[in-house]
C-alpha cells in the first residue's frame, strides 16, 4: 500500500488563504527572473495587493540581495513566519542554508522542497510570487505535483538561444496543461519582434518587454529608488496586464 505523505495536506492548508500563485520562471538562467520577481512583488504592492514573495531557485537565491535583507530572519511561531520587507511577505532558502552552497538531488531536493511550503506560514495574500531556478528539473516538477493552482509567468531575453529553450518550458507546461499568463522579454535592445512572433505561433501573450539596464544594481536594496526608476516604470505596465 502507497503512503501518503501528511505534509502534502499541510501545504495545502498553509496556502488555502492565498488568492494567486505566479511562478516566475524562465528555460535559463541569466535572463533576469530574479530581478523580475522582485520587481513585480513591489510593484503589486504599491497598488496596494498584500503579496509574498518565495525565492525557491534553491542553488543560487539572490532576492535577499535585491531586497537588502542581510539582518532579518523568520520568526518560530508553529512553522516559520515569513520576514515582512517593505510590507511584503518574504521567505527564502537562504534562512535554511545561511548562504552555503546546497548539494542535493532527487529525494533529499523533493523534501527540501516540501519541507519549505510545510512550515512557511503565509499571512492571507493576494499574490504569492515564486522565483523559480531555471529549467524543467525537479524543483518545477514537485511544485507542478504539489500545486494545482499555479499560473506561471515565463522570462526571457531578445536572443534566440533562450527563447530556444524557454519554447521547450512552454511546450511542457502546455502539455500539463498548466496555465501560463504569457511571456516577459527582458534586457531588450533595439527593436526586434522575434520574441513577440515567436509567442504569437506558441499561442501565448506577449505581456510586454523591459529594456536592458546597465546599472540595475544601483537600485538594490533602496525602496524609493527602486519604485522611482525607469525599469519599474516598465514593469508596472507589465503588472497591469494580470493585476
Amino acid at each position: 500500500m502507497k503512503l501518503i505523505d501528511p505534509r502534502l495536506s499541510i501545504i495545502e492548508k498553509r496556502l488555502e488563504n492565498i488568492k494567486r500563485i505566479i511562478p516566475v520562471a524562465s528555460g535559463k538562467g541569466g535572463v533576469g527572473k530574479s530581478t523580475v520577481s522582485a520587481f513585480l512583488a513591489l510593484l503589486l504592492k504599491e497598488k496596494n495587493y498584500k503579496v509574498g514573495l518565495l525565492d525557491l531557485d534553491l542553488y543560487g537565491p539572490s532576492l535577499h540581495i535585491f531586497l537588502n535583507n542581510s539582518h532579518s530572519f523568520p520568526k518560530e511561531e508553529y512553522g516559520l513566519i515569513p520576514v515582512n520587507i517593505n510590507n511584503i511577505d518574504f521567505m527564502s532558502i537562504i534562512y535554511f542554508t545561511q548562504n552555503k552552497p546546497l548539494i542535493m538531488r532527487g529525494k533529499e531536493l523533493t523534501d527540501t522542497l516540501i519541507e519549505i511550503f510545510t512550515i512557511t506560514r503565509w499571512n492571507p495574500l493576494d499574490f504569492l510570487i515564486i522565483d523559480m531556478p531555471p529549467g524543467m528539473g525537479e524543483i518545477l516538477l514537485d511544485l507542478i505535483r504539489l500545486i494545482n493552482r499555479l499560473e506561471f509567468l515565463i522570462v526571457t531575453n531578445s536572443t534566440r538561444i533562450a527563447m530556444e529553450t524557454v519554447e521547450k518550458l512552454i511546450n511542457f507546461l502546455k502539455e500539463q496543461n498548466i496555465p501560463i499568463l504569457g511571456l516577459i522579454e527582458n534586457m531588450k535592445i533595439g527593436d526586434q519582434d522575434f520574441v513577440r512572433e515567436k509567442c504569437n505561433s506558441l499561442g501565448i501573450p506577449y505581456i510586454g518587454n523591459i529594456s536592458f539596464y546597465d546599472n540595475l544594481e544601483n537600485y538594490y536594496g533602496n525602496y524609493n529608488e527602486i519604485i522611482n526608476s525607469p525599469i519599474s516604470k516598465e514593469i508596472s505596465q507589465i503588472v497591469n496586464f494580470f493585476a
